[in-house]
């Protein structure tokens, strides 16, 4: 697969990828952070306290109550996202693409960034939800597992498909269909989040590093190699090594891959697993070569030219985060104008060409090349068909196989 030529960025675009290097979306703290099924908050005492809070076994619940919606009568949209999330100019005054939407329909959006953590923003909204009360907020952006739960509890409204006309028609087939949300009625992703290994040509003296055989048993890797504290990817990428089914696994196939990275930390071939902070030791090198996420590999190689990545023969794993309109939010109606805004092809190449994560919608190259030519080649950004067949997604867990199976993996990873 052609590798992706970072002195090809614009000087905007370079910009835009130092400060997701060291805030917000891209800081140390978003993999560890914002996906914490695996290591923290969803592990052993994490589970416990989930359940506590209220969250019922992985079970439909009920569909959301309809809410009343003043979106005629009230202009207005309540968003909330991660940090570095959203398109800024370049004086970092005014975010265009937001701009552009209150202009062309009048609806104000207050934007407000206060998604540092799933667990955590979701223990902010749980007690509204819980209670049937608004939460404030008319649309929020959280990760595929949550987004799950979410729904089954009836805590989101099931969306208009006649108010995202372009949102049917544009989003990827990779993201049409998950176990969780089949046909998409509650949900859209706002960006796609892939695992795929990444090396350090350097520190691997010029050789390729594409499979996790390769991670888990090359000797010349040993103690230089690192796994992700969420579950769902190292177990996943292990399982299609193993050939495996990520979306249709057993209890047998997940603990066979447990003990294959048993082994991997026996023998000490396994240097740690990390969240996000993989990328500070994979670009000095301590770490040879690792599972990472595509939008960091992209930040990386930015500044870094021996970082390169593989996309193993058996796939990668896939994930998503998602639009959601809350239950009892006051403007459903103006959310679903601008979840469909997000997915006209020249608005969302503008996005993609500044958070550098998987675009989901369909057709966006020939917009993004007017942007940048070397994003829109981008594989990792804009996925071609050949990466877009080897995508797996990990499948939903019941309540009790989340619990056993996290905490198998927090024994693995000595959390």
């Amino acid at each position: 697969m052609e590798q992706f030529e970072p002195d090809r960025l614009s000087a905007a675009q370079l910009a835009a990828m130092r400060r997701s290097l060291t805030s917000g979306r891209g800081a140390l703290t978003r993999r560890s952070l914002l996906r914490a099924s695996g290591v923290g908050a969803l592990t052993l005492g994490g589970l416990s306290s989930l359940t506590a809070c209220g969250i019922p076994p992985a079970k439909r619940e009920g569909a959301a109550v309809a809410s009343d919606d003043h979106s005629a009568q009230e202009k207005e949209i309540n968003f909330s996202n991660w940090t570095e999330y959203m398109d800024i100019s370049d004086d970092e005054k005014t975010r265009p693409t937001l701009l552009e939407f209150t202009k062309r329909t009048g609806i104000k959006v207050k934007y407000i960034e206060d998604i540092n953590d799933n667990v955590e923003f979701f223990g902010k909204i749980r007690p509204q939800l819980a209670a049937g009360q608004d939460t404030g907020r008319d649309l929020i952006v959280v990760t595929d597992w949550l987004a799950a739960r979410i729904i089954r509890l009836g805590w989101a409204q099931k969306l208009d498909p006649a108010h995202l006309p372009h949102a049917y028609a544009n989003l990827i087939p990779q993201f049409r269909t998950p176990d969780w949300d089949p046909g998409r009625s509650y949900s859209y992703p706002w960006t796609g989040i892939d695992t795929v290994i990444a090396y350090n040509s350097k520190a691997t003296d010029g050789k390729k590093v594409d499979s996790v055989t390769q991670l888990l048993d090359d000797p010349s890797l040993k103690g230089r190699v690192g796994f992700l504290t969420e579950m769902r990817d190292s177990v996943g990428m292990t399982l299609l090594d193993q050939g495996k089914d990520p979306a249709n696994f057993t209890t047998a196939d997940f603990d066979g891959a447990i003990g294959r990275l048993q082994k991997g930390v026996d023998t000490k071939q396994i240097r740690r697993f990390t969240g996000n902070d993989y990328t500070s030791d994979l670009d000095k090198g301590d770490l040879a070569a690792c599972l990472a996420w595509a939008g960091d590999i992209i930040q990386l190689q930015a500044g870094n030219p021996d970082i390169k990545y593989a996309v193993p023969a058996p796939g990668y794993i896939t994930s998503s985060d998602n639009l959601l309109v809350p239950a009892h939010a006051r403007h459903k109606a103006n959310a679903e104008k601008l979840i469909d805004y997000y997915y006209e092809l020249p608005v969302a190449a503008q996005l993609a060409a500044y958070i550098s994560y998987v675009c989901p919608v369909e057709g966006v190259k020939d917009e993004l090349a007017k942007i940048d030519p070397a994003l829109a080649d981008n594989p990792l950004i804009v996925p071609d068909k050949a990466m877009a067949a080897k995508a797996h997604a990990f499948r939903s867990l019941s309540s009790e196989e989340e619990t056993a199976y996290e905490e198998k993996f927090a024994k693995l990873i000595g959390a």
